[in-house]
């Protein structure tokens, strides 16, 4: 981020910090994002990790999920999860239709996950 980028951008709760046994456990709940510009940035950290995990994003045209669909990183996919690991993956604002989420697909849990998303709001004046 450059400048005050940082001191401007908005931290949301995706994922508090759990020991996630299944997919659900490992689902944030959808993010209004329309009041955001540039990059929305979404930082996922996987500690202590049984089986495997692999994180996705979602966006959708409302908070209730309709419409669901995977959307790729500026970046392209996450790498599979391993122990120990913190990954980040940028959204241009403009390209998503309104909500995000991430999905931590578990096969073999427990998995101790997070995740946060920094975004810059637009500007109003």
């Amino acid at each position: 981020m450059l400048a005050n980028q940082g001191q401007a951008a908005d931290v949301v709760k995706l994922l508090s910090p759990v020991s996630a046994a299944n997919t659900a456990a490992a689902t944030s709940a959808w993010i209004d994002c329309r009041k955001y510009e540039g990059d929305i940035a979404v930082v996922v950290q996987t500690g202590a990790l049984t089986g495997s995990l692999t994180w996705t994003l979602e966006d959708a045209t409302d908070g209730s999920g309709t419409g669901a669909a995977g959307i790729t990183p500026n970046e392209g996919a996450f790498t599979a999860g391993a122990a120990n690991q913190t990954q980040k993956r940028t959204l241009n604002a403009s390209a998503v239709r309104g909500w995000v989420r991430v999905v931590g697909t578990i096969v073999t849990g427990p998995v101790l996950v997070a995740a946060e998303l920094l975004a810059h709001p637009k500007y109003t004046a």
